[in-house]
């Protein structure tokens, strides 16, 4: 039995991964009757990506989250037309969705020096508004953020994650003999002799019901989006969270968490995976792993052992299983090497799409200009 205590989850807020804030676009200047002048429209509001900021930083730098642009200048007899107003641009993380009030997605900046026009500001005034100016665009955003990284661990709470991210990685998460170590994102980079560099990100431990909210909930499932491939980490010796729930074998704990992948989204679960086997230096860990092997060979056949609401309509394909024991570093230097070679696999099949693609584009663009000459 395992229990988290409230001290612990308190810790949370320590990292933010949503932020609401209020952006206003400047008001434009006042127009000029005489001569017929026009005023500088008003300053934008714009979200600009760049690495190492985060959302507790903006948070802690504009406490009262607003923000606001500059007002353009009024139209003058020394200048007819005003100048435009100072723009806002607010730094924030990659990996940010815009989302409105209603929850509606306007928005997306994944790579450094990303914008997105926040708000716009209003028109200077001109015969057409008899001179007056018009105020800004306002409204009040969520900044959510998903983390990006190359390799996303999941795994129930006390599967070892933060303990492997540890050990492949230099990061260094909390590690504990309890059920919610990890009740924030860390991330860890697994560094290659040839300079190459992989993303790891440990995400909090999933509970089943997670889909629905339960527990971390979408805290973790957002953050699952954005990786490249899954590493699937799993207890040989099985799992159970709390003398009030079942005990899970370990073939279980993967449908499971098949499962809460699925029915959160289901595009998810046709990412690429990798399955880890964690604490293979326990007592009858090699008889598990035996038949942990022959089940996973063939799951179907071992589907009526279970409960309907357990089984995914889609089971995982695993490119490779790899046993571990982060106590004794048996693995350990295996595994790095096939999320490497993962890793490049995929980056090869991304880039031969994309050949492909500019090839038929290149192709289809001369066969229209035979077909016009």
């Amino acid at each position: 039995m395992v229990r988290c205590g409230a001290a612990v989850l308190r810790k949370y807020s320590n990292f933010i991964d949503d932020l609401r804030v209020y952006v206003r676009g400047g008001t434009g200047g006042m127009g000029y009757p005489n001569l017929g002048g026009e005023g500088g429209r008003g300053g934008d509001v714009w979200f600009v990506a760049r690495e190492r900021t985060t959302l507790k930083s903006i948070r802690e730098k504009y406490p009262q989250k607003r923000f606001v642009a500059g007002t353009g200048a009024n139209s003058s007899v020394k200048a007819l037309k005003g100048e435009k107003g100072k723009d806002c641009e607010v730094h924030v993380p990659l990996g940010i969705s815009v989302v409105d009030d209603d929850g509606k997605q306007i928005g997306e900046l994944n790579a450094a020096g990303e914008r997105f026009l926040a708000a716009r500001g209003g028109l200077g005034g001109s015969l057409a508004t008899n001179f007056l100016p018009c105020k800004g665009q306002r409204r009040t955003v969520h900044l959510d953020l998903k983390l990006i990284a190359d390799v996303g661990l999941v795994g129930f709470p006390n599967a070892g994650k933060s303990s492997l991210l540890s050990k492949i990685s230099h990061a260094k998460p909390e590690i504990a003999n309890y059920a919610f170590t990890t009740i924030q994102p860390e991330l860890g980079k697994i560094m290659y002799a040839d300079y190459k560099q992989i993303s790891v990100a440990d995400l909090p431990g999933l509970i089943e019901g997670a889909h629905a909210n339960k527990g971390m909930g979408h805290k973790f499932l957002k953050h699952v989006e954005r990786t490249k491939q899954l590493l699937l980490v799993v207890d040989i010796s099985g799992f159970q969270l709390s003398m009030k729930t079942q005990f899970r074998t370990a073939f279980e704990t993967i449908l499971l968490l098949t499962k809460e992948l699925e029915l959160y989204k289901e595009e998810l679960v046709t990412k690429p995976a990798l399955l880890a086997i964690n604490k293979m230096d326990l007592p009858c860990a090699k008889d598990n792993l035996d038949e942990l092997m022959t089940q996973l060979e063939n799951p179907q056949d071992f589907f009526h052992l279970l409960e309907e609401e357990m089984i995914p309509e889609n089971t995982l394909e695993f490119r490779e299983v790899i046993p571990v024991s982060t106590y004794t570093g048996e693995g350990i230097e295996e595994l790095k090497t096939c999320l490497r070679k993962s890793i490049d696999e995929q980056a090869e099949q991304v880039n031969e799409e994309y050949r492909k693609k500019k090839l038929l584009l290149l192709q289809t663009s001369t066969e229209e200009q035979m077909n016009r000459s």
